[in-house]
């Protein structure tokens, strides 16, 4: 094992992927000499050449759309979009082209195209640099949405990403990007399908299950475990993708706890949380104690930084919604 940061995991697992194939090239705003804003791409341009680490223009739109042409000559493009409110320009290129081929072409046409996207809040940056718009993507059919929350995810979940015949939104909780964690990096990376496709249980518990993904991950353990000093058992499931989403797993814990809580970044209004509390409701109905309930983020455009975490759902919002629940 190796102690490494977010960054660096995602950074030896691009690594791994441009080792294994010449097929593999990565796209993106000052992603080669610069290493990219966050240096996720440290060094890569330097071992792999210009070629195939490519720093492009600053035109969102016309990074997914060579990406798509690419993809459709046999490669397989990594794209980065240096930050999360920089990806609207290429909404109409990723929804309506790289999301539909598949099916437009009745299966004979693969876009294995990844698209990185750093999210979400928590570094005190400006305007259109701390979005969460996931659910945009998720809800378009043909796109995988996965998001990794921690470094040995991160290292994984990459490969897996790559190695997919789908397109792939890869979302990095870019709070997180300098926390560390032990990575195998010689470990052997399972098939992308099925297991890119599944969540997981982070915590066992009997009273309540706590359902994140992405950034709010670490703070629902953080949440289970100050609950635990309370006396209260709660099960903490780690989503990892939005598309497809993994509802078995979801059920079968809340079929042992009977309450649900989820939490995300993204505003509550029409986000993940809706989707995995109406599932959990047509599924789990006989077994839940009281309403499934959602902490995130407030329907009002991402607040200046010197406000930013009164909008995060942090650890007192989580465990207020735990103990709402519980009081049912």
């Amino acid at each position: 094992m190796t102690t490494i940061t977010f960054a660096k995991a995602i950074n030896h697992g691009l690594r791994k992927a441009l080792e294994q194939s010449p097929k593999v090239l990565l796209m993106g705003e000052d992603i080669g000499a610069l290493g990219g804003v966050f240096r996720v791409t440290d060094g890569l341009q330097k071992d792999f050449g210009q070629e195939r680490v490519v720093d492009t223009p600053l035109a969102e739109s016309g990074i997914v759309g060579t990406a798509i042409g690419l993809a459709m000559r046999g490669y397989r493009p990594v794209c980065e979009i240096q930050f999360d409110g920089f990806i609207f320009p290429a909404f109409d290129q990723i929804t309506t082209q790289l999301a539909k081929m598949h099916y437009r072409s009745k299966g004979r046409l693969n876009l294995p195209v990844v698209i990185r996207v750093p999210y979400g809040g928590g570094i005190g940056a400006v305007e259109h640099h701390s979005e969460s718009p996931e659910a945009l993507f998720a809800h378009t059919a043909g796109l995988r949405v996965i998001s990794p929350s921690s470094p040995a995810e991160a290292f994984t979940m990459i490969q897996q990403a790559i190695a997919s015949p789908d397109p792939v939104l890869f979302f990095e909780p870019k709070g997180r990007y300098w926390e560390k964690g032990d990575v195998d990096l010689d470990a052997a990376v399972d098939a992308p399908h099925p297991a890119l496709d599944t969540a997981k249980v982070l915590r066992a518990g009997t009273d309540l299950t706590l359902v994140a993904y992405g950034p709010t991950v670490q703070t629902a353990l953080k949440a289970a475990e100050t609950a635990a000093a309370e006396g209260t058992s709660i099960e903490v499931v780690d989503l990892r993708t939005l598309s497809p989403l993994d509802t078995a797993t979801v059920a079968a814990s809340v079929q042992r706890t009977g309450r649900c809580v989820v939490v995300h970044e993204a505003p509550v209004l029409y986000g993940t949380g809706a989707e995995v509390a109406a599932r959990i409701t047509e599924d789990c109905f006989f077994h839940l104690e009281a309403p499934v309930l959602r902490v995130g983020g407030f329907h009002t455009p991402y607040p200046v930084a010197k406000i930013e975490h009164d909008y995060l759902p942090g650890l007192d919002r989580v465990l207020d919604a735990v103990d709402r629940s519980l009081a049912f």
